[in-house]
């Protein structure tokens, strides 16, 4: 069976405000519903001024204990996607968006569940959070950091999960307004006698590091980003070898240079593939090798049937074999 396109419609059932700067958008895919896993995201493709942007959104949705797909957005005062679909996306309208990716997803284990949030990340966790309570027997605690009260999302949500679990789940709110900026021993607090737990980090990038720095372990940490990385290393001398890259109707071949990417050689080539992150963490430059081989730098959003399948992350696939061809489906 031949893979769905990258991008397809769905339609806003409904949108509801959680604070007021975010909003949920509950979403109907016109193919049917979406298979997906809690903390998993979508990317979302939309034009503003003319311009085609794309920006990825975490699911706050679980598919163990929510029948309709939903994705959060919160305001971000230079976030053009944001604010577009905030200000312009009414209910009725249709979205373009991929299917789910990530790798941000519970693990087959009974060890307990730590969840730090900073902000919006609380979003997978929130997904996360009502996974593991629904299908598992797993403990779960949650810290979440915010800048006040009035900035805080779902609140009635885990309140409602504190109801329902209780003795297995429970939440704990920050306000830097009130408390001040969370430090290691708030952290090392929290985690008291869970250091084996596993635990997942998602919010703003000094927020994760500080986590990081500060949990005893020895349990393991899982942690979701949408922000940059590292540049990567320019591309050096020319290799024995070709690189073939197949995009639809066209097709370009050039030599390969040590340590480009496959994103870089279509480039290279005069091709114009999609990407949006181009660090490793968002599948919108997603394509299928079908000669020789590629090593991928970072994978934050394939999973293993799909790398065993030949899928790769193009801003991330460095060849491995001196012929190599890729095909953007």
């Amino acid at each position: 069976m031949p893979r769905p396109p990258l991008f397809q419609r769905a339609r806003v059932a409904r949108i509801v405000r959680e604070t007021a700067d975010a909003a949920t958008f509950v979403l109907t895919p016109d193919g049917g519903p979406f298979t997906y896993r809690a903390g998993q995201f979508c990317t979302f493709r939309v034009a503003v001024d003319g311009v085609e942007l794309l920006r990825s959104y975490s699911m706050s949705s679980a598919p163990e204990t929510d029948g309709e797909l939903m994705t959060t957005v919160k305001r971000v005062p230079t976030g053009r996607v944001s604010n577009w679909l905030l200000d312009n996306v009414t209910e009725g309208d249709s979205l373009e968006l991929t299917r789910p990716f990530g790798v941000f997803c519970l693990r087959d284990t009974d060890a307990p569940l730590l969840g730090f949030a900073g902000g919006s990340g609380i979003t997978p966790i929130l997904s996360l959070a009502k996974s593991a309570l629904a299908s598992t027997s797993r403990t779960v605690r949650l810290l979440c950091a915010d800048r006040s009260p009035d900035a805080a999302l779902f609140e009635a949500a885990l309140a409602g999960l504190a109801a329902r679990h209780p003795g297995r789940f429970s939440y704990t709110r920050h306000y830097d307004s009130a408390a001040g900026f969370l430090d290691p021993a708030a952290i090392k607090d929290f985690v008291a006698g869970d250091g084996a737990a596993d635990t997942y980090l998602c919010g703003p990038d000094p927020f994760m590091d500080l986590v990081e720095t500060a949990l005893p372990g020895p349990g393991k940490v899982f942690v979701e980003r949408f922000g940059g990385t590292a540049p990567l290393p320019e591309p050096g001398d020319d290799l024995e070898g070709t690189v073939t890259i197949r995009l639809g109707r066209k097709k370009a071949s050039v030599p390969r240079k040590d340590g480009e990417t496959l994103l870089q050689s279509a480039r290279r080539a005069g091709l114009a593939p999609p990407f949006s992150c181009e660090a490793g963490n968002c599948a919108t430059c997603m394509a299928v090798v079908t000669d020789g081989s590629a090593t991928m730098r970072v994978n934050d959003a394939l999973e293993d049937d799909e790398v065993a399948e030949g899928y790769v992350l193009t801003c991330q696939a460095v060849p491995d074999t001196p012929d190599i061809t890729v095909v953007w489906e």
